[in-house]
Order: C-alpha cells, then structure tokens, then sequence
C-alpha cells in the first residue's frame, strides 16, 4: 500500500454522507462492536458481493474483537494519513453499523482509486442506493482520478 496522500493536501475530506436510507462517517474505535455484529453476521453475504468476490476478507472464521479494533484503528490512521479513506455506514437514526466504504488506491495500479463497500444481509436492499450514492459523492466532490468500483 502506498504512503503517498490519495487527496490534495488542502482538499477538506468531507466528515459524513447524508441519505434517507444510511449515513456514512469515518470509521473509528467508537464502531468496534457494531461494526463486528454487522459483518460476522453476514461473512457469506459480503463474500459474495461485487468488490469482495475471491478475496480473503471477511475471513470465514471471523476474527475476535480485539482484532478488529486494530483494523480499525489502521483505517482511522490511514484517514490520518490521507492514504485511504473507511467510512462506516449507520442507519440514519440510532447509529447502528449496517456496512462499510473502503476508499484506497488500487493494489494493482496506485493510481487508481480502489472503491468498495458491503452491506449486512439483511438490509441487502441498501446494498445499489450505497453505490449510487458513493458513486455520485466521489464523482461530484472528491478530487480523484480513475475510480474502480465493481457496478451493482
């Protein structure tokens, strides 16, 4: 993974996406809980999602908690770090963890930007409005390049 910024030094990197269906925040430690119920509840659902599909995560097994919290803590410092940005997806009122938004350069070819995002299983129907969504944010409001983001 690559050190260097994926945005302008002065580029303000929005703090949230509003939408009648979820809201999107930086992903931090204050997630922990939520967002390990939200996907070890659904490792099949996400594994088969556009963007997921063959890679290793989720793992099968799931991981513990305290494992999750350091990935967390990774994604809040690569937000730090401008070098990747994780947003957690909330229901709009109550807070709760329903999915995730990943967005990092690509592995392959850094630069482009790598974009993807599950959903729990059940709210499988959040799962297109999120990519249309994302999608228009990034493309109105971000100042990046190619983006590669598996179509729903």
């Amino acid at each position: 993974m690559t050190t260097d910024p994926l945005v302008p030094a002065d580029f303000a990197v929005p703090r949230e996406l509003l939408a009648p269906e979820f809201r999107l925040e930086p992903l931090g430690e204050q997630h922990n809980a939520s967002d390990h119920a939200a996907w070890t509840g659904s490792i099949g659902h996400i594994r088969a999602t556009p963007g997921f599909v063959g890679r290793n995560w989720p793992p099968v097994d799931g991981m513990p908690p305290e494992e999750n919290l350091a990935d967390l803590r990774r994604h809040a410092a690569d937000f730090a770090a401008r070098t990747g940005f994780t947003y957690t997806v909330l229901e709009p009122a109550g807070g709760e963890v329903i999915g995730c938004v990943y967005i990092y350069p690509d592995r392959e070819d850094p630069s482009v930007v790598a974009v993807s995002s599950w959903v729990r299983a059940d709210r499988a129907e959040l799962d297109a409005p999120l990519h249309r969504a994302v999608s228009d944010w990034l493309a109105e409001h971000w100042p990046l390049g190619p983006i590669r983001y598996a179509e729903r």
